[in-house]
């Protein structure tokens, strides 16, 4: 009877075999890691270092982010103006794009030869280095100031538009609008938005490599990455891997208890608000604006500029390395999104609430530290060149799908709501279902989904630095031209990289829009 209650359709089961092979893959990488970890016993002073440095790093660059972000996505929420959608949607594309080459931007500006240091000496003033931890924090604000702002600018559009007229009917000055509509608002965001940069600086890695490095700027990845490339410690790169994860799942337990919920109530979900304060408020709120957007889109432009005339005379290596990521790119997107359309579809039906969790696993884990663990697994058989690019797929496919199931559960959901009984009613089932129901309702969060995977592999420069294949992907061969000091073709790759990034996100989500 047991059985009959509780019999798994064929979603379902698919579901629970990839849940089981998610769990295998996480906990059997981590239990590698643990094995090798030897108590801790192998680290040393330099890695205490390394932890301080990741996380007083990840705390500043949270901080940063967060107080710049709120005068901006106030702006936004108050102001009208020409091309403001576009900006809101500008806001959104350092998410996927390549990290590498926003570095490049960065240098284009504040590096030795860029513009502010060229302005620093035609003024005789002392010039700025971009290297070092300043750099590592210019560059987590970079990519995480738009991260807040949106997610800020949503908190402010989720206060009813009907308490700022009954405001402005009470005849409150903006400083009263603050304390009473806004500052509750903040209170319950902020923590949040803090937390989830913290969480993205703690596991950054690229920006450690090109900017960092030394001593004094060197984080827990880059410590991985150094004791196992240079010095070959599986142990102390194991040591280092476990003290990421348990940083990381304290700061997950962290995110879930400490925001504040505002109350404002239920509104008509209607944005009909009061004209924004004029003066000086619209003057602060112009600059903040273009303060914002300049720095956004400088760096880009910059680097744009300087590598779009080189693109024509690059080597036929950077076209072969170009070709190669590509190709890994659309496999790991595809991968990704069998994997979490089958996540999703099992979880639809609401009987297997374990799936989810498992969908979430990758999140606790970098991709050096499973890196790390599959090649400690693999060892015996296996050498470190043949692992490359088979492991970087897989581990790239891993890592989006926790994405990938965020925007597609929903969907999932409202489709076996809506059309679930009718297909069983029908009996379609398998390949039939899937083409005539599932894939044409849910083509659009797996478009977004796919894009999203596609556009994170393609500028990926983590796993594969640990094997140093004699194959580089095209960010890895970037960073080899960053460190040749061939700048002029690394700025050309790196407008590449970004144009392709950009170019096979759009081609993913036009394709689940027309779906």
């Amino acid at each position: 009877m047991a059985a009959g209650v509780f019999r798994l359709t064929r979603a379902e089961a698919g579901g629970a075999v990839v849940a089981l092979a998610l769990t295998v893959l996480i906990g059997g990488t981590l239990a590698a890691v643990a094995w090798s970890a030897q108590g801790l016993s192998g680290l040393g002073p330099w890695d205490g270092r390394a932890v301080w440095f990741t996380l007083w790093q990840a705390a500043l660059s949270a901080t940063l982010s967060a107080a710049l972000a709120v005068p901006v996505a106030r702006a936004l929420a108050r102001r009208r103006f020409p091309g403001r959608a576009a900006l809101v949607t500008l806001l959104g594309a350092p998410f996927i794009l390549p990290v590498i080459v926003a570095i490049m931007g960065l240098i284009a500006v504040f590096g030795r030869s860029g513009a502010v240091n060229d302005a620093a000496r035609a003024l005789g003033l002392p010039e700025v280095s971009i290297y070092g931890w300043q750099g590592v924090i210019l560059a987590h604000v970079f990519f995480n100031l738009p991260l807040s702002v949106r997610l800020i600018l949503h908190g402010w559009q989720a206060i009813p538009a009907e308490r700022f007229r009954l405001a402005q009917s009470l005849g409150f000055s903006p400083r009263d609008t603050g304390r009473h509509l806004e500052r509750p608002m903040l209170r319950a965001v902020l923590p949040g938005v803090w937390l989830a940069v913290f969480l993205v600086c703690l596991t950054s890695f690229t920006v450690a490599l090109a900017l960092g490095g030394g001593p004094r700027a060197t984080t827990v990845e880059l410590a991985i990455y150094q004791a196992f490339r240079f010095d070959f410690d599986l142990g102390r790169a194991a040591s280092l891997g476990l003290i990421q994860i348990a940083v990381c799942i304290g700061a997950m337990m962290l995110a879930r208890r400490i925001a504040i919920p505002a109350a404002f109530g239920a509104g008509q979900d209607t944005d009909h608000r009061p004209a924004a304060p004029g003066g000086w408020h619209r003057i602060g709120d112009t600059l903040v604006i273009a303060a914002a957007a300049g720095f956004l889109i400088w760096p880009m432009a910059a680097v744009t500029a300087r590598g779009l005339p080189r693109i024509p005379a690059l080597p036929p290596e950077v076209w072969e390395a170009t070709l190669r990521s590509v190709v890994m790119a659309l496999i790991s997107a595809l991968l990704a999104l069998v994997l979490s359309l089958t996540l999703a579809l099992a979880l639809a039906r609401g009987r297997m609430r374990w799936v989810e969790t498992a969908g979430m696993l990758p999140l606790i884990a970098s991709p050096l530290v499973l890196g790390t663990g599959l090649f400690i697994l693999a060892r015996p058989w296996v050498g470190p060149q043949a692992l490359a690019l088979p492991v970087t797929v897989a581990i790239n496919a891993v890592m989006a799908l926790p994405f990938g199931l965020r925007a597609l559960i929903p969907a999932a959901r409202t489709l076996h709501g809506d059309y679930g009984r009718l297909a069983d009613s029908l009996d379609l089932r398998g390949l039939a279902r899937l083409r005539r129901v599932t894939l044409p309702r849910l083509g659009r969060p797996l478009g977004f989904a796919g894009g999203l995977a596609a556009a994170l592999a393609m500028g990926d420069l983590g796993v594969i630095t640990l094997f140093a294949s004699d194959r580089p992907t095209l960010p890895l061969h970037l960073y080899q031209l960053m460190n040749s000091y061939r700048m002029a073709d690394a700025s050309a790759c790196a407008v590449l990289l970004m144009a392709i990034s950009f170019g096979l996100f759009w081609i993913f989500d036009r394709g689940g829009r027309l779906a």
